[in-house]
């Protein structure tokens, strides 16, 4: 079941979640380090991790979806106005081949349209684009926090995540855990937050709170599961032919 947007606005407007926002932006930069001139597409809750790309990449946009709700958001000094849209996750408003990096946070654990999601990331990712999405670790403390955005919906093993991405046509590039904090609200905690980083990094890994996949989209032809494939066909029509008014069935004879 999704979440209310306003719940989760104001998980990132507490200390905890201003510091979850710090820990977690500070490993998807480790990913993309440049986004120059790039399209960058958020879906689900992701406005939180946008922000370092919205001095570099040629546009930022956020999608959250329909059962979610909506908050705006705008690129901050960049005077744009709002950049965030409402919409189906299985449907989303954007062009084939039209972004460069799609980013998932709070979205894959909570959707139903899990593959209707992944192949509408697919879908809009230029060739050679990448996807990075961000789930709760079904291993860690946080997947068990029911006062944080973590606490609900679907967590993921490292393992589970590659096999869904791999399911929609992505190829698992990397991957890795972070927020190995507690889920606590204590503030001497949260000051050690960036020690519990480097030990959890170092000796916790499997304990991470969140795990992390970034997956390249595979181009080479493919049939998706559980639609069938569709071939036009084109016929040569003879001159002077009148046009069709009624279609039969394959198979079927006049009478």
């Amino acid at each position: 079941m999704w979440p209310d947007v306003v719940d989760l606005r104001d998980f990132y407007a507490s200390s905890r979640g201003q510091v979850t926002r710090r820990l977690l932006r500070r490993q998807i930069r480790t990913y993309w380090t440049d986004t120059t001139g790039m399209n960058v597409l958020g879906i689900g809750f992701a406005t939180p991790y946008l922000r370092p790309f919205s001095d570099e990449a040629a546009h930022v946009t956020a999608v959250m979806p329909a059962r979610m709700g909506v908050l705006g958001w705008s690129v901050p000094d960049g005077g744009k106005g709002n950049v965030v849209c409402l919409s189906d996750e299985g449907v989303l408003p954007f062009a084939d081949l039209s972004m460069d990096r799609v980013l998932v946070v709070h979205g894959l654990e909570y959707t139903e349209q899990v593959n209707a999601l992944l192949r509408e990331a697919w879908r809009v990712l230029a060739d050679g684009g990448r996807l990075l999405v961000v789930a709760p670790n079904r291993r860690g403390t946080w997947a068990h926090a029911d006062d944080t955005p973590f606490g609900h919906g679907h967590p993921y093993s490292m393992e589970q995540l590659n096999r869904t991405l791999r399911q929609s046509m992505f190829t698992p590039v990397r991957g890795t855990r972070a927020l190995f904090l507690p889920p606590t609200r204590r503030r001497f905690w949260l000051a050690a937050a960036p020690a519990w980083e480097k030990l959890g990094a170092r000796w916790f890994r499997v304990l991470g709170g969140v795990v992390m996949v970034e997956a390249a989209k595979q181009i080479y032809a493919g049939t998706i599961s559980g639609e069938h494939q569709r071939r036009r066909g084109y016929v040569t029509v003879p001159q002077g032919a009148l046009p069709r008014t009624q279609t039969t069935s394959r198979g079927s004879t006049d009478k």
